[in-house]
């Protein structure tokens, strides 16, 4: 009997994502990381980046701003994050507009509560447009990553 993990993402607005998959590889406060069934249980901070997971040998990715990341003995995987947009729902053109946006507020905001929030819609668009663009060109080069 093949074990697998169920893998749970809860953002601040709701669990966008409760499944089974094959192994999940986050970037953690430690340095990157990759997660199979049996695995010790662990309790870390995870860093905005590309979370992957894996199921039967297909790569699916989330985007993750930061959070932290729940590994139990009965091989769960919950991650709780401020917000996290899968990969699947990102095109370029929208990344690259938030991140335009996200530019042009930084500009304006004189208040250091606004420019700190314009940073983080900033750092998210990035991430954004990374993984679109990732995503786009392997689309492009017919490899299936859903």
């Amino acid at each position: 009997m093949i074990t697998k993990l169920m893998l749970t993402i809860i953002t601040q607005e709701k669990e966008l994502l409760k499944l089974e998959v094959d192994q999940v590889t986050a970037e953690t406060a430690s340095g990157q990381i990759t997660i199979l069934p049996n695995h010790i249980p662990l309790f870390t901070r995870m860093q905005a980046g590309e979370l992957v997971y894996k199921i039967n040998a297909q790569e699916q990715s989330v985007v993750v701003m930061d959070g932290f990341l729940d590994v139990s003995p009965n091989n769960a995987i919950t991650v709780l994050t401020d917000s996290a947009t899968l990969a699947r729902d990102l095109s370029v053109a929208q990344a690259e507009e938030a991140r335009q946006k996200a530019e042009e507020a930084m500009k304006v905001k004189v208040d250091r509560r606004q420019i700190l929030m314009a940073e983080a819609s900033l750092r998210k668009a990035m991430l954004e447009l990374q993984v679109a663009r990732k995503r786009s060109g392997k689309a492009q080069l017919g490899i299936k990553t859903e």
